[in-house]
């Protein structure tokens, strides 16, 4: 019965993720997701309420993924493209949503969730575009790495 506890597991927080320009969007994401959801449910509207609180656990939870490096130890999914795949369809039912909330309003923050959530559609296209641009499909793994150093 000797049992070794002597090991113990780190978690290694990626601080400089947080300054890159990935982290900085996925913090204003969940910010304009966060202030959408206050609009909503000050408005009383729980349909609205359900989505931009869906996307803001998706979203914090690949935050949380990326700074904690789990993406690196959890190798079965490629991350990246789960993160490009949920920001397309979220910033498309975003807009949906937001033109819904501000063609149908009839408190004021329904049309302010509304513009918010046009805001967040905005920034979950942009963390697309960066996301998609940084894939690499067809280039091979010593100039995939090269250019992430740059």
């Amino acid at each position: 019965m000797s049992a070794d506890h002597s090991k113990t597991t780190t978690m290694d927080v990626d601080t400089a993720f947080l300054k890159s320009k990935r982290g900085i969007l996925k913090v204003a994401e969940m910010g304009t997701l966060f202030l959408a959801f206050v609009c909503f449910a000050v408005a009383s509207r729980p349909k609205y309420i359900t989505a931009t609180v869906l996307e803001f656990l998706i979203t914090s939870l690949l935050l949380l993924l990326y700074l904690l490096k789990l993406n690196k130890r959890l190798t079965f999914f490629f991350w990246p493209l789960i993160d490009v795949f949920n920001s397309v369809f979220a910033a498309g039912y975003f807009i949906v949503l937001s033109l819904m909330a501000l063609t149908t309003y009839t408190v004021t923050g329904t049309l302010v969730g509304g513009i918010i959530g046009l805001m967040s559609a905005g920034l979950l296209c942009m963390d697309s575009y960066t996301l998609f641009k940084n894939i690499t499909f067809n280039k091979p793994r010593s100039e995939t790495q090269s250019q992430d150093n740059q």
